[in-house]
C-alpha cells in the first residue's frame, strides 16, 4: 500500500472553501508566513476516503480478532461506555472551565465523576484515597514512587533502595531508577512466587519499598504475600502495588487487605476502556491513610450540600502530576463499566478471566512446557522449548498465528523463561474462540514436526514479511521526505 504522499498528484483538490463573509482585518505580518508551501499531499476527496478506509482496514483490533496479548489484559470494549464518553454534557466541556470564576459551578457533572470514581477504586482496592492524574500505567508507578519518597523524606528516613522480583514488568525498574533508587533484584523460587529468604538476606533500613504484581506476571498468585508485606513494613518499608494484573482479583482480594500501601490501577485494562495503539491510557493512584497528605493537587471534595469543588490546599502535596484532572474520557469510560457491571459484575469478570486462562492451560500443556505447573490466575505462561529443539521458535510460532488473523500472546516475557509465550484470554472471550485458538496452537506444534522449516516463510499474507526489528529500533524512519531524500 502506498503512502499518501505517493498517491499525491500535483495541483490535484478535495476541497473547496467557500467564498469568505468576514471583513479583512489586515495582512498578517511578514514573520507570521510560511516561506515555502506546506508539504501536504494534494488528492480528491475519494482518494482520501479509500486510503484511510483500506489503511483501517489493516488495523488489528480487539473488536475483529482474538487478541490474547500476556500482560496486557486485552479485553473486549462494551460500546455501551464508548457512548457515555461521547456525550456533549463530559465531551463539550473545556477543561479549564473549573478554573474559571464561578466555572466549577458548570462543571458539577464531571467533578462528580471523579470524585464518585476515586469512591468506587478505593473501595474496590481497599484504599484511603485517590488521586485521577496519572495518564498511564507507568505514570502511575512514577507518582506512586514519588509519594513513597516524599513519605521518607517527612520523617527523615535514611533510604536509597527499592526491592523488585525478576518476575516484574520492566517499567517498574525504570519507574524507581527515574526517581533515584538503587535497585535490588529478588530472584522468584521454583513454583513462580518470589523467594522469600532472598528477601530476607537484603532487607535494611536504607530499603525505601517494594513493588510488586500480585497475581505475578508468572500468572501465579503468591500466598505469602501478608508475610512479605510484614517483612518490608518491619524496616519502614512502603508495599507498591502493580495493577496490571488486577484483573484476576477483582472483588475477591483488594491490595489494601494484602498489605500495599500505594496501588496504582491501569483503567485501560482492567475496566475495559481503549488500549494498545499507544493510548489512551490512565493510571490512577490509590495510598493508604499514612501517604494520603502526599496526593497530588488538585483534589476533588464535596460538601455537605452535595456540591463539588477543587481543593488546592495540599502543604505536603507532591504536587502536578498531569494537566487538568488525568484522562477524563478514559476515567468516564471505567466509571460507566463499574457502574453498569456493580460488585458483584466485577467479581464475576475475574472469576471468567481465570476460568478462561486456566482452560487454556489445561488444553495446550501437553503440547508445550509449562515453567510453573500449577493452577494460575488470569493468564498462562508456557515455553516454546520443546518446539525450539525442533528449530522452530517463539517468534516463529508467533508469526505463524499472524496469518492466521489471531494476534500472537506475549513472546519472550517475562525474560526469565526461555522462549516465553505468555497468554491471557481475559473473561470477554467464549469457548468457542478459545477452542479456536487452541486448536491453531496444537496445528503449529504439529507442523514443527512435519514441516519445521515452513515456519521461516510466515507470515505469508502481511504487507510486511519479517522486518529487522533491531535495525528499525535503531535506525528510526518517521519523516517520509527525510528518508527519501
Amino acid at each position: 500500500m502506498k503512502l499518501v504522499f505517493e498517491k499525491s498528484v500535483k495541483d490535484r483538490q478535495g476541497f473547496k472553501l467557500p467564498d469568505t463573509d468576514v471583513p479583512s482585518a489586515g495582512a498578517l505580518k511578514e514573520t507570521y508566513l510560511r516561506k515555502t508551501d506546506a508539504a501536504l499531499p494534494e488528492m480528491s476527496e475519494l482518494d482520501v476516503v479509500r486510503h484511510f478506509t483500506q489503511l483501517s482496514q489493516r488495523n488489528f483490533s480487539v473488536d475483529a480478532n482474538f487478541y490474547p496479548l500476556g500482560s496486557c489484559t486485552m479485553k473486549y470494549n462494551p460500546k455501551f461506555t464508548e457512548k457515555v464518553a461521547a456525550m456533549p454534557g463530559f465531551a463539550d466541556l473545556h477543561p479549564l472551565l473549573p478554573q474559571l470564576k464561578g466555572g466549577e459551578r458548570y462543571a458539577q457533572g464531571a467533578l462528580e465523576v471523579l470524585y464518585e470514581s476515586e469512591r468506587w477504586l478505593s473501595m474496590i482496592t481497599g484504599m484511603k484515597a485517590f488521586t485521577m492524574q496519572p495518564l498511564a500505567g507507568a505514570h502511575g508507578e512514577l507518582t506512586g514512587i514519588m509519594l513513597m519518597a516524599a513519605y521518607h523524606k517527612a520523617k527523615g528516613n535514611k533510604k536509597k533502595i527499592v526491592i523488585i522480583p525478576d518476575s516484574a514488568h520492566g517499567t517498574n525498574p525504570a519507574s524507581a531508577a527515574v526517581a533515584g533508587y538503587e535497585i535490588v533484584t529478588i530472584p522468584s523460587d521454583k513454583k513462580g512466587g518470589m523467594d522469600i529468604e532472598k528477601l530476607k538476606s537484603v532487607l535494611s533500613d536504607e530499603v525505601a519499598g517494594l513493588m510488586v504484581t500480585s497475581p505475578d506476571t508468572y500468572g501465579v498468585f503468591n500466598p505469602q504475600i501478608d508475610e512479605i508485606a510484614r517483612l518490608i513494613h518491619s524496616v519502614d518499608g512502603i508495599m507498591y502495588y502493580d495493577g496490571a494484573n488486577l484483573n484476576a482479583i477483582l472483588g475477591r482480594a483488594r491490595p489494601g487487605d494484602l498489605g500495599f500501601d500505594v496501588v496504582h490501577v491501569n483503567l485501560h485494562k482492567t475496566f475495559a476502556t481503549p488500549h494498545g495503539g499507544g493510548g489512551p491510557g490512565s493510571g490512577p493512584v490509590g495510598v493508604g491513610e499514612k501517604l494520603e497528605k502526599f496526593l497530588p493537587v488538585s483534589r476533588v471534595t464535596k460538601d455537605a450540600l452535595g456540591v463539588y469543588a477543587l481543593n488546592y490546599d495540599g502543604p505536603d502535596s507532591i504536587g502536578y502530576i498531569a494537566s487538568f484532572y488525568g484522562a477524563f474520557g478514559v476515567i468516564l469510560k471505567a466509571y460507566a463499566y463499574m457502574l453498569l457491571l456493580g460488585g458483584d459484575g466485577l467479581k464475576e469478570t475475574s472469576a471468567h478471566a481465570v476460568l478462561n486462562a486456566n482452560y487454556l492451560l489445561s488444553r495446550l500443556k501437553g503440547a508445550y512446557y509449562l515453567p510453573f505447573d500449577r493452577v494460575c490466575m488470569h493468564e498462562c505462561l508456557f515455553s516454546a522449548s520443546r518446539q525450539a529443539e525442533r528449530g522452530v521458535h517463539a517468534i516463529d510460532i508467533a508469526k505463524f498465528l499472524i496469518d492466521k488473523k489471531v494476534h500472537p500472546p506475549t513472546v519472550y516475557f517475562p525474560l526469565t523463561v526461555k522462549e516465553a509465550i505468555m497468554i491471557e484470554p481475559t473473561e470477554t472471550e467464549s469457548k468457542e474462540t478459545l477452542d479456536v485458538f487452541v486448536e491453531l496452537m496444537l496445528e503449529a506444534d504439529e507442523l514443527t514436526r512435519k514441516d519445521p522449516g515452513a515456519f521461516k516463510s510466515f507470515p505469508t499474507t502481511m504487507p510486511i514479511f519479517r522486518p529487522d526489528e533491531t535495525k528499525a529500533a535503531r535506525e528510526l524512519k518517521v519523516n517520509y521526505f527525510a528518508s527519501n531524500a
